[in-house]
């Protein structure tokens, strides 16, 4: 069972009269930044002169280029794209980091596959919300928490844990209805990439399935987007899911769509399936994919932006822009 830690583990005063530098002002770095100002502690801002730069100075942050940033930080918390990561935290952090400081990142990919190695006498953890970044800030604005996942890949001060948790809660991982569980980069790593390499893509592409059949049997486009996806009730679901379980949420179903879901669903998922997702968490695990993805972003991305055109091009998207311009969602 996961570590589960209560407000009382926290050590207030590990972050007293540092400064945490947030190094990319996104969604996950802005909101992660707003709530930590929130919270009482000191924060700056590195990013490079662009939109983000323009609002976190908006927002009343000191901002500076990255380099500069990581100098002046006790913390640098490095929440830019994993993508852009590597380049990034070589060229304008690792330079700057001083024995004691603390290296914070959100996701487990690079310091799993080792594309970011921090000094030997800094701080590595992870602070990763399960949330996307304008859930973070809007839920803490209601006084409600989030899921994270906090984990030491390298302790250098003993400190390391209590800087973790300090950061968790100031992001809002303590208030009501959030947890912080101990959890590990390789573990975070596994589960994130396990879910985007099997159910969350396949999902994806059944409705799209589903949607060709449909209308293959006379169903108009719009009536299918609607029924499949469109009116947002997947949404409210995966709501009803959070809350009352997986199984549990049934209860809000008729008890035609309940018999209808119990009887059919399993169909779908046999021996081949899990066959997929055994191979999903092989080439996790063993590199295979982090290779692959490492190849492509050096050949500039030829296959994800060929994928990426082809599911944009398609009649289902097609159908979908007409919809959504008629329904001025777009």
């Amino acid at each position: 069972m996961a570590r589960i830690f209560e407000a009382a583990d926290v050590d207030r005063t590990v972050l007293d009269g540092k400064t945490i530098a947030v190094i990319g002002y996104g969604n996950q770095g802005r909101s992660q930044a707003l709530n930590l100002r929130l919270s009482g502690r000191k924060v700056v801002v590195g990013n490079r002169e662009d939109d983000s730069w323009r609002q976190a100075r908006e927002d009343g942050f000191e901002t500076f280029p990255m380099d500069r940033a990581a100098e002046l930080a006790d913390v640098v918390m490095l929440l830019v794209p994993d993508e852009a990561a590597p380049a990034i935290f070589d060229e304008l952090i690792r330079p700057n980091l001083a024995d004691g400081n603390a290296l914070v990142l959100a996701s487990g990919y690079n310091v799993t596959y080792e594309h970011v190695v921090a000094p030997a006498g800094v701080d590595v953890v992870l602070v990763a919300p399960r949330m996307i970044g304008q859930g973070v800030y809007e839920l803490a604005r209601r006084n409600e928490g989030i899921p994270i996942l906090v984990g030491v890949h390298q302790d250098a001060t003993g400190k390391a844990l209590a800087v973790a948790l300090a950061l968790a809660e100031g992001i809002g991982g303590f208030l009501p209805h959030g947890v912080v569980l101990e959890s590990s980069f390789n573990e975070e790593t596994l589960v994130d990439l396990f879910t985007e390499h099997t159910w969350a893509g396949a999902f994806l592409f059944l409705l799209e399935k589903a949607f060709h059949l449909l209308t293959q049997e006379g169903v108009s486009p719009e009536v299918a987007i609607l029924e499949l996806y469109g009116s947002g009730e997947i949404g409210e679901i995966g709501r009803a899911m959070a809350t009352d379980g997986l199984w549990r949420q049934l209860k809000l179903h008729s008890h035609t769509s309940q018999f209808g879901q119990l009887t059919h669903g399993g169909n779908f998922v046999d021996e081949g399936v899990e066959g997929l997702m055994r191979k999903a968490i092989a080439e996790i695990r063993n590199g295979e994919f982090d290779r692959r993805w490492t190849e492509e972003q050096a050949r500039g991305l030829p296959t994800f932006h060929r994928l990426l055109n082809e599911v944009l091009s398609s009649p289902l998207t097609k159908a979908e822009d007409s919809l959504f311009g008629r329904l001025r969602r777009r």
